[in-house]
């Protein structure tokens, strides 16, 4: 029987070479993925999505490693594409669970976010291996893995030429070049969009964001669709029901501390207490409805492999099927479990550390399972995450471990699990290359460590550093006393104004004086007087980080007892009534749960394929669409790095909010029609249609 994947494999001329692990290899790799990694680090924390990296890594390769004399380079471009794949799901991981921390009311450390990207990394990459034959090898034919498969195609394509590359690059300049202008020179608004004077409590809002566009444009019209769609309820039916019922009270309906200041402008007050339990509530149920559409593949995909360990699995004698020997996979596995048991920072005891390995080793089986089916990016990562979180907090409170204080080690464990999972299924695609391309399998399983080892740095410093370029601290104008128990058990910071130490306290609406906020809370260890309220960069302004909230609900809800359940359920019936009309409920409830100002960008991005599909005469959303992919793929890599830099000026000498680097550099500000909100939608529409000009094949 003939390999299947030699389709893909050049003929190797006579005196030719293929060098496959080299050091340029490895090194282009490792800085693709830090540059992917940090870029999807940003976009998780924006809108909670990531996109696959790998076929734009798999472009960029072939553009910047050129072949060297008398050798084929396909090789080198598969060890480069695998080694920088894994930054966008490490970061996808990180992103989605991380910075629930912070809403927990722990500071997030980048000591603990490396490492549970290291020990999560690794594990995804170790457990999946032995996977490989069954799943890559004898279901092929069976298993697409769209991803795996079209980064095969343009490696293969790359022995002829490297043009395609282009429509990366000239993407990443003009993503790039039109962020600045919006949030560097000003010469653009941010967000577009007024509140409706005539339906009280509905407003309408576009982020100026080529980044959010070439999301939408590639996940297709009719996801984009069922995205914004959500919002749309949320902003033009909750919110507005929320006001109209709450207007004339003379107390808030619970679980809101207060009345808004002014019911003219009560969007955001009835988003931030109301509709983002009613979103959590319908995520966390399409999740689960995702998951349960789940359960054939997940059985399959444990019977296929206990059923290959019971036929054997000895490492083939061809270079082409060469595993990673199961000792060594063992051993690392070991060692990382000794690494979550042993290193302080993680908190983790002997249970804990086997619902790590347990779980992840289930969950990595699923997600190389249903990676195979509908790819990267159509895997319900939350929902999974989420059924893990539940498990390990069901299991805390069997054993007698309920309560807020055991928080912590439970989004730690889902944390750790949720990073293998998301890198199991870009470790599956990224073998299924390697078995079209004919690579060696242990040699990509080496490239893939490589990767993770290095991505793992970029991701957790992009994500701390982010935090720290937009956290604000507001003085307390009386300072009011903090139980000392409560001050004892509470984490140490660093103030940014005057750097001196306090402690992190979370304090509910019950704990805080009248009239004063909910929040964290600076802490003088000294007096145990709060000093000042902390807001986080991220879960507030831009970085929403809706993943990681809906994850700090799941769990401060079940250990805590503080879920509002009634809105809760409320989410969970309109789940259940999108799933009743035949739509997947998953997308819609991310609409609901994230502002509109997020997704109708995304939505722009998915009316310009649908106009392009038309167009051209294409197959509407089709998988293989290369041409408009590879342009939207540059633009959001180049806008979401240029956003990061942005952010990143508060950690510029003599910053000022007011009058730093935005205001000095603001030269278009001044211009009569930049902060026009006609001209912010022309923009839209300009890009727009550069997107579906870049779709048109050659």
């Amino acid at each position: 029987m003939s390999d299947p994947g030699t389709a893909f494999r050049p003929q190797v001329a006579s005196g030719e070479r293929q060098p496959e692990f080299t050091l340029r290899a490895l090194l282009l790799g490792s800085f693709l993925g830090i540059v992917f990694g940090a870029s999807s680090t940003y976009l998780a924390l924006r809108v909670g999505l990531t996109v696959a990296a790998t076929v734009p890594i798999a472009v960029l390769a072939i553009a910047l490693l050129r072949p060297r004399p008398g050798t084929r380079a396909i090789l080198e471009h598969t060890t480069a594409q695998t080694a920088g794949s894994a930054g966008e799901s490490i970061a996808a991981g990180i992103a989605f669970t991380v910075p629930a921390l912070i809403f927990l009311g722990h500071p997030m450390e980048v000591s603990l976010t490396t490492l549970i990207a290291f020990t999560g990394g690794v594990l995804g990459v170790l457990m999946m291996v032995p996977l490989r034959r069954y799943l890559i090898v004898k279901e092929h034919g069976t298993l697409r893995y769209p991803e795996g498969r079209a980064s095969a195609e343009i490696l293969a394509a790359g022995e002829r030429a490297g043009a395609s590359a282009r429509k990366v690059f000239v993407g990443m300049g003009l993503g790039l070049a039109l962020k600045a202008v919006v949030n560097v020179l000003g010469g653009v608004k941010q967000y577009v969009g007024a509140s409706l004077g005539f339906f009280k409590g509905a407003s309408v809002a576009c982020a100026v964001d080529p980044a959010l566009l070439g999301v939408g444009y590639i996940i297709g019209y009719r996801i984009a669709l069922m995205m914004v769609a959500g919002s749309l309820l949320a902003s033009f039916v909750l919110v507005p029901m929320i006001v109209l019922f709450s207007e004339g009270r003379a107390t808030p309906l619970p679980p809101a501390p207060s009345l808004p200041e002014s019911f003219a402008d009560a969007a955001g007050w009835a988003w931030n207490h109301y509709v983002r339990h009613i979103g959590a509530g319908a995520v966390a149920a399409g999740g689960l409805f995702a998951l349960g559409r789940a359960l054939p593949q997940i059985v399959a995909a444990l019977r296929g492999m206990f059923a290959s360990v019971r036929g054997g699995s000895a490492a083939g004698t061809e270079r082409t099927d060469r595993d990673t020997p199961a000792p060594v996979l063992l051993a690392g596995v070991l060692a990382m479990a000794l690494v979550i048991w042993v290193v302080p920072v993680f908190e983790a005891d002997l249970l804990a550390t086997g619902l790590v390995l347990v779980f992840a080793f289930l969950f990595c089986v699923v997600a190389s399972r249903i990676t195979g089916e509908v790819g990267t990016s159509s895997m319900p990562l939350s929902g999974m995450t989420i059924a893990v979180l539940m498990g390990t907090c069901g299991l805390f409170l069997v054993s007698g471990r309920g309560g807020t204080g055991n928080a912590p080690l439970a989004l730690v464990i889902g944390a750790i699990v949720c990073v293998a999972l998301s890198n199991a299924g870009t470790c599956s695609q990224d073998l299924k290359t390697g078995f079209l391309t004919g690579a060696t399998p242990f040699r990509q399983q080496g490239a893939l460590l490589v990767g993770v080892l290095t991505s793992v740095l970029a991701v957790g410093w992009t994500a701390y550093l982010l935090n720290e370029a937009e956290t604000r601290e507001v003085a307390v104008t009386q300072p009011f006393a903090v139980p000392a128990g409560r001050v004892a058990e509470a984490a140490t910071v660093t103030g940014k104004g005057d750097g001196r130490t306090y402690r992190f306290v979370r304090l509910d609406a019950a704990e805080v004086p009248q009239g004063a906020a909910s929040g964290n809370y600076l802490v003088d260890p000294g007096s145990l007087q709060a000093v000042a309220l902390r807001e986080d960069g991220i879960g507030s302004g831009r970085l929403l980080a809706p993943q990681a909230r809906l994850m700090s609900v799941v769990v401060d809800g079940l250990l805590g007892g503080r879920l509002p359940w009634d809105l809760i359920l409320i989410g969970v019936a309109i789940a259940v009534f999108i799933e009743l009309m035949g739509f997947r409920s998953l997308t819609f409830a991310v609409g609901v749960y994230l502002p509109l100002d997020s997704t109708l960008p995304v939505f722009l991005g998915g009316l310009a394929r649908r106009i392009a599909d038309r167009v051209y005469r294409r197959e509407p959303d089709a998988e293989e669409e290369p041409e408009g992919t590879l342009f939207c793929s540059g633009l959001i890599a180049g806008a979401s790095i240029l956003g990061i830099l942005a952010a990143l000026q508060g950690f510029l000498p003599d910053f000022d909010p007011d009058t730093g680097l935005v205001a000095r550099l603001a030269l278009l500000a001044a211009a009569p029609f930049a902060q026009s909100d006609l001209f912010g939608w022309l923009v839209l529409a300009g890009l727009g249609a550069v997107i579906v000009r870049a779709a048109r094949a050659k």
